[in-house]
């Protein structure tokens, strides 16, 4: 039997980064994974494959729409190839995955394929694909197991015409008419690929507004531009009923009335969220067990009730966000080689890849009203920037919210080009506490995006933006 001094179960950002960490740090390493490619679902089912068709879809919306503009004539048809898209964001998802294969040989991490169940809180059980089982021991262990597509109780998923966010990666036409049950991230960010492509998309949103995790001034702007590029939005609505009749898909919902409308779309994607991954895992041959949300309970230094398993990324409390599970798969490496890290969770930035972009750092207004936090605000509209009018990018703002009395970054939240790059800026102010007068002093690139920010922090430091 083989010995470590630490196993990761799961693959995805948090799992391979937590054992290259620990692999730098001198400890033997193992790394089990029961998909035939590393990498978790964001490597090949999330993250990476939605922005490689958003990217190429992106690319398409600029010859059919904007090319004119700028004085490209094209002659012809122009036409989207998904055939090709597809096999494109295969490609992509391919290569990030091998990267990870090259990433493990080079760190010395151990990979069995397989699914990891514990036996004890020292033994892994790995059972391959074929039914074979093996064993291995480990000191300590990180769960890392992520997670999988939510859904509602009455839907059937069956990936032809109900499908989540996997199947809309692999379809096979462009939907006639996409219907998405749910106004989040992923739900919009595949929503506008096929926009681009010519469907015809409805968003059913129970909620009053979209993306409701980000600054409420974040989600009235996305949708006002999403609704200018043809998507339609209905919020207050409640889907009852998902019915898969063979060539279309029926959907009993009630609107904001109360009343029950009727919505039909040859494809319909449920996109309500995402659930921790643990089937399977064996927790309870080691004494633990979930929360009502399908989490493993952890302390602040995500170490379980058994003192030498850890769980990390989309199986614990907070973000599901990849980068959030990268960040606390270095902590409990660290923790375990004797070291004292942290990680600010108010400081994990979230980002939406939609065009125009969203990303947000930091208090929401709504959170400092409810808190009771005086600040002050300044906001900056991206069209007053020349580099914004140069590339015709001119949705959106930066708003940038301060304390009151110290002027300390409360928080930073922007919707425009480029805003998931531009938001380190914000993120860095933040873990040095700057103020906004800080930004405001510091020379910016011009002619740049991120002149925004500087602007927003001279209007939110003594209301003198220059621009506007």
């Amino acid at each position: 039997m083989s010995s470590f001094d630490v196993a990761v179960i799961g693959s995805g950002p948090g799992g391979y980064v937590a054992a290259i960490r620990c692999a730098q740090l001198g400890m033997k390493t193992a790394i089990i994974e029961k998909r035939k490619t590393l990498g978790g679902t964001c490597l090949n089912v999330g993250c990476i494959p939605s922005k490689a068709l958003l990217d190429s879809s992106h690319h398409y919306e600029h010859a059919t729409k904007h090319f004119p503009d700028h004085g490209i004539e094209i002659s012809g048809d122009v036409k989207p190839n998904l055939e090709k898209m597809i096999a494109r964001k295969q490609a992509v998802v391919d290569q990030t995955t091998g990267g990870i294969d090259f990433l493990m040989k080079k760190n010395n991490i151990e990979v069995f394929n397989g699914l990891g169940s514990f036996k004890d809180a020292t033994h892994i059980t790995i059972t391959a694909e074929d039914g074979a089982t093996s064993e291995i021991e480990a000191k300590n262990i990180i769960i890392a197991t992520g997670s999988y597509a939510g859904t509602l109780p009455f839907v059937e998923l069956d990936e032809t015409r109900v499908i989540t966010s996997t199947g809309a990666l692999e379809l096979k036409e462009i939907p006639k008419h996409l219907v998405v049950i749910g106004g989040g991230v992923i739900g919009l960010e595949l929503g506008q690929v096929y926009n681009r492509l010519g469907s015809q998309v409805s968003v059913i949103e129970y909620g009053d507004r979209i993306i409701p995790g980000m600054d409420s001034a974040c989600s009235k702007e996305l949708m006002k531009a999403m609704k200018k590029q043809g998507v339609k939005f209905f919020l207050k609505h409640g889907v009852t009923s998902v019915k898969n009749t063979g060539n279309e898909v029926v959907l009993k919902v009630n609107d904001k009335k109360g009343e029950e409308v009727e919505f039909k779309g040859d494809y319909c994607l449920v996109a309500v969220g995402r659930r921790p991954y643990t089937d399977g895992l064996g927790l309870e041959n080691v004494g633990l067990t979930t929360n009502d949300k399908g989490q493993i309970s952890t302390n602040g230094h995500l170490q379980t009730s058994v003192s030498n398993i850890y769980a990390i990324g989309d199986v614990v409390a907070g973000a599901m966000l990849a980068h959030k599970a990268e960040e606390e798969g270095v902590l409990v490496a660290e923790i375990l080689a004797g070291q004292k890290p942290h990680i600010d969770y108010n400081l994990i930035p979230g980002v939406v890849y939609t065009w125009p972009e969203v990303a947000g750092v930091g208090k929401t207004e709504e959170q400092l009203k409810a808190e009771g936090v005086a600040y002050k605000l300044g906001q900056f509209p991206f069209r007053a920037l020349g580099r914004s009018r140069a590339s015709a990018d001119l949705d959106g703002f930066v708003k940038i919210l301060a304390d009151k009395t110290t002027d300390e970054i409360l928080g930073v939240h922007m919707v425009g080009a480029r805003c998931a790059d531009l938001i380190a800026e914000a993120v860095v102010a933040m873990e040095y506490r700057a103020s906004a007068e800080d930004i405001s002093r510091m020379s910016h690139a011009h002619p740049t995006f991120t002149e925004a920010i500087k602007e927003a922090a001279l209007a939110a430091t003594d209301n003198r933006p220059l621009h506007v």
